[in-house]
C-alpha cells in the first residue's frame, strides 16, 4: 500500500529541471501540463477487489503523491510523505520513537518544535536533550546508549547557528541513531542534507517551498526502506495529510524555487551588510557575512546563504520602534515568502521558550528577525534605514 514514488526523469536531471518536472506527468487524460487538483474523498473501484491505485482520500490523492515525489527528488531522497503543517510531518518523526528513547536536538530549534518536544512528547517518557549542535564534541558528550535520534537545524532559528552535517551523521551513525534536519530555512536550492549523510530531512513547506504566503504544510523525505513504510503506515493512520489544493499551491511553489532562491539570498546579503555596518546594530547573524563564526562551513555545505537573518538593536524598546516603523516590510510570522516579512522571536516564533533558556540562545528582547524577499533591494534598503531612524 505504501509504495516508494518513483522520480520519471534522467539520473542526472539537474535541480532545477527537477523543479519543474520530477513527480508530475501530462495528465493522462486531457494532456494538461500542470498536475490537476484531485478533489475527491474516494475513487470508485472496477470491481471488487480492483482499483486503479486509489481506494480513499486519506491514503493516496494523485496531487498530494506529485509533490511528495518532487520533493523527494529535490532532497535525493527515496520518498516523500506531505503533511497538513510542519509541525505535523515533525511529530510524525517522533513517531519513529518509543518510550525510553533519547532524542538530542539543536537548543536553537524552532519555537514550535520546542513545545512539541517538551511539553508533549515528554509526556510519553521520550527525553530530549538541547545542545549547541554547532559544537560536535557537546553533540557526541550528549549521547547516550539510549539516542536513537540526532535532530538538528541548520540554519538555526532565528540566531543561524550551523551544525557540520558531515560531522553529525557520521557521529549518528556511530551511535546507531538517525540524523533528522529541519531544512526549512535552506530549501534544497541551498541545502540537501540526504546528500550530507541525513536519514530524514523534514520541511515546513509553507515557507521557501510554497513560496508565496498562501499555503500551510508540511514534508518529510525519507531513505531508509524501514522509515519509508512506517511513515506511510502513520499518515494513514493518524490522518494529518496535506489536502489536494494545499499540495497543488505546493507545487506551483516548486517550479520557482531556484529562481526565487537566488533573489532571496542576494537581498539577504545586501541586508546583512547595511546591518552589520550601522552604528545602531549591536551584532547581526547570518552566514554569508565572514564575521559570522562558521562562515567557512557555510561555504562548504550550503549553495548560497539564503534570505534569513537577524540583528539585535539592544533593547525591547528599540525593536518595538523599529518593527513599528517600517513602512514595506511586513510584521508577521513565517518567514520564506516573496514578501518581506519582519519579526521580534521572543514574543512571537520563539514565545514557548522559556525566557531563560531564550537569554542562553542570544534570543534577546532586543533580537530582529527579517525574511528578505524579492522585493527591489534599494526599497527594502530605504525602508530599513528609515526604520533604524527611528531608534
Amino acid at each position: 500500500m505504501y509504495r516508494r514514488q518513483i522520480v520519471k526523469l534522467k539520473a542526472n536531471a539537474r535541480f532545477s529541471t527537477i523543479c519543474l518536472h520530477a513527480g508530475q506527468e501530462p495528465d493522462p487524460t486531457t494532456g494538461a501540463i500542470v498536475t490537476p487538483i484531485y478533489q475527491t474523498s474516494t475513487y470508485v473501484q472496477e470491481e471488487l477487489g480492483k482499483h486503479k491505485g486509489y481506494e480513499y482520500a486519506r491514503t493516496q490523492n494523485p496531487t498530494r503523491s506529485a509533490l511528495e515525489s518532487n520533493v523527494a527528488a529535490m532532497e535525493n531522497g527515496k520518498a516523500g510523505f506531505a503533511f497538513a503543517s510542519g509541525m505535523a510531518a515533525i511529530n510524525a518523526i517522533a513517531s519513529l520513537l518509543k518510550s525510553g528513547d533519547h532524542v538530542v536536538v539543536s537548543d536553537n530549534v524552532y519555537g514550535g518544535t520546542f513545545r512539541l518536544f517538551d511539553q508533549v512528547l515528554g509526556r510519553y517518557q521520550i527525553a530530549f536533550s538541547y545542545v549547541d549542535t554547532a559544537d560536535i564534541a557537546a553533540v557526541e558528550r550528549a549521547l547516550t546508549p539510549q539516542t536513537r535520534m540526532l535532530f538538528v537545524e541548520t540554519p538555526s532559528n532565528p540566531v543561524m547557528r550551523l551544525t557540520d552535517l558531515p560531522a553529525a551523521a557520521d557521529l549518528a551513525h556511530r551511535h546507531s541513531a538517525r540524523l533528522v534536519v529541519d531544512n526549512t530555512f535552506a530549501s534544497p536550492y541551498i541545502q540537501r542534507p540526504i546528500e550530507l549523510g541525513a536519514d530524514l530531512v523534514t520541511h515546513s513547506t509553507t515557507k521557501y517551498l510554497n513560496g508565496h504566503s498562501d499555503s500551510i504544510g508540511g514534508v518529510v523525505v525519507a531513505t531508509r526502506d524501514d522509515d519509508i513504510e512506517w511513515l506511510g503506515f502513520v499518515q494513514n493512520a493518524a490522518g494529518g495529510i496535506l489536502s489536494p489544493f494545499d499540495s497543488w499551491l505546493v507545487l506551483r511553489g516548486t517550479k520557482t524555487l531556484p529562481l526565487r532562491m537566488v533573489q532571496h539570498s542576494a537581498n539577504g546579503m545586501v541586508l546583512a551588510e547595511l546591518l552589520a555596518a550601522h552604528p545602531k546594530v549591536k551584532q547581526v547573524h547570518y552566514p554569508g557575512l565572514a564575521t559570522h563564526p562558521q562562515h567557512a562551513l557555510a561555504v562548504r555545505q550550503m549553495r548560497g546563504f539564503g534570505g534569513m537573518l537577524s540583528f539585535d538593536v539592544g533593547s525591547l524598546e528599540a525593536a518595538r520602534r523599529l518593527l513599528n516603523g517600517v513602512r514595506l516590510m511586513s510584521l508577521a510570522e513565517s518567514l520564506g515568502g516573496v514578501e518581506t516579512l519582519i519579526s521580534h522571536p521572543a514574543s512571537m516564533t520563539h514565545a514557548a521558550v522559556p525566557a531563560e533558556h531564550r537569554a542562553a540562545l542570544g534570543i534577546t528582547d532586543g533580537l530582529v528577525r527579517i525574511s528578505a524577499g524579492v522585493e527591489d533591494i534599494d526599497d527594502l534598503r530605504d525602508d530599513l534605514i528609515q526604520a533604524l531612524d527611528l531608534i
